[in-house]
């Protein structure tokens, strides 16, 4: 896919999903040249606690109260928080696209079955399903990401549900069917690439939900102990948000501009997916 192509020329009309790519683009690699960019060990305590930021040269962004380097800790902490929000996306999915594809393909007692077993997950609220998850499992990355990706899962199956229930009657499965292919070739190769407009708008807004829920966990000190992520920098800093507010606002700010960014970046595949928009004038 070339810049020149019609998906590029409609995501490039919304200014702010291309402020968004260049956010998230800043953000991957901060994130994959971190232990090149940052100056500091991220858990070490190189300076005095609560230096103030941009007093002391190497310490931009000032020390926590451990005398901790705030930049070098942003700086580690988006890869977790990026690592976490991919992995537990691309694992909801492969959950949500597989129910959902065989109870919108077959239908009947096989859907019923499916979506009944799709609303036990959505009858509990989703963080407090997760704060209990990674509780029972202790908290790691491993934990979190599985937490996550299950309480992540069941809009996307519904959505692939609805997508197939409508796909499955269009004259070109009819004619794979009459051509004698199997159902799983049909579904991989005929409907499913049919249905990924919607599913590609959904995962970029997942992967935001599922930073938001890291950093929440996090905070409430249900994150992995052995890395650093932006939900526990601001969870250490709750106890300190008069003497030291640069603690919480830093990262607070990085959370918000990356999910965000996300959000807008969502849009713009929206725009770029939708072949509608080729009619209107720039």
């Amino acid at each position: 896919m070339t810049l020149k192509s019609p998906f590029w020329r409609r995501y490039m009309r919304n200014k702010g999903a291309v402020a968004g790519m260049v956010v998230l683009l800043l953000v991957a690699v901060v994130a994959v040249f971190g232990p090149w960019i940052a100056t500091n060990d991220p858990w070490g305590m190189v300076q005095q606690p609560f230096l103030r930021p941009w007093t002391e040269p190497g310490f931009a962004l000032g020390t926590d109260t451990l005398g901790r380097d705030i930049l070098s800790g942003l700086i580690y902490g988006a890869r977790i928080s990026l690592l976490i929000g991919l992995v537990s996306t691309v694992v909801a999915l492969l959950i949500g696209v597989t129910l959902g594809a065989i109870a919108g393909y077959f239908g009947g007692w096989v859907d019923a079955a499916l979506m009944r077993f799709t609303e036990i997950f959505q009858a509990v609220p989703s963080f407090a399903l997760a704060i209990v998850l990674v509780a029972i499992f202790q908290p790691s990355v491993g934990s979190i990401v599985a937490a996550i990706a299950i309480v992540s899962w069941p809009p996307v199956a519904r959505l692939v549900r609805s997508e197939f229930l409508t796909l499955r009657q269009r004259d070109f499965v009819q004619a794979a069917l009459l051509a004698g292919q199997s159902t799983p070739r049909i579904i991989l190769t005929q409907i499913l690439p049919n249905a990924m407009s919607p599913i590609i708008v959904m995962a970029s807004l997942m992967i935001a939900t599922a930073i938001l829920l890291e950093s929440s966990l996090s905070f409430l000190g249900l994150g992995d102990p052995n890395q650093m992520s932006w939900g526990y920098m601001v969870g250490s800093a709750r106890t300190v948000l008069r003497q030291a507010w640069w603690m919480a606002l830093f990262p607070g700010l990085a959370i918000v501009l990356t999910v965000l960014a996300l959000n807008l970046v969502g849009e713009g595949l929206n725009d770029g997916l939708n072949q509608r928009l080729d009619g209107r004038t720039k």
